[in-house]
């Protein structure tokens, strides 16, 4: 099995000794297997997608206005 070290802040690890029950290498594993699975499921999706990354950004701009105006920002 490979390794990989963390860096985490002095409060994060404060924190995080505040449990010493908990396997954090396992609780890291097991949180980077979800985001893997997560890209998996996103490539498999956008496989045949047509859109390109300018479309992406003009629709996300749209619904970022649009949230906007429905929450009261502008």
């Amino acid at each position: 099995m490979t390794s990989l070290t963390l860096a985490v802040s002095k409060e994060l690890k404060k924190m995080m000794d505040e449990y010493p029950e908990i396997n954090w290498s396992e609780v890291a594993r097991q949180s980077i297997m979800q985001k893997l699975a997560a890209l998996a499921k996103m490539d498999k999706m956008l496989k045949n997608s047509k859109l390109t990354e300018k479309d992406a950004l003009v629709i996300g701009r749209k619904i970022n206005s649009s949230m906007a105006k429905k929450l009261g920002f502008k």
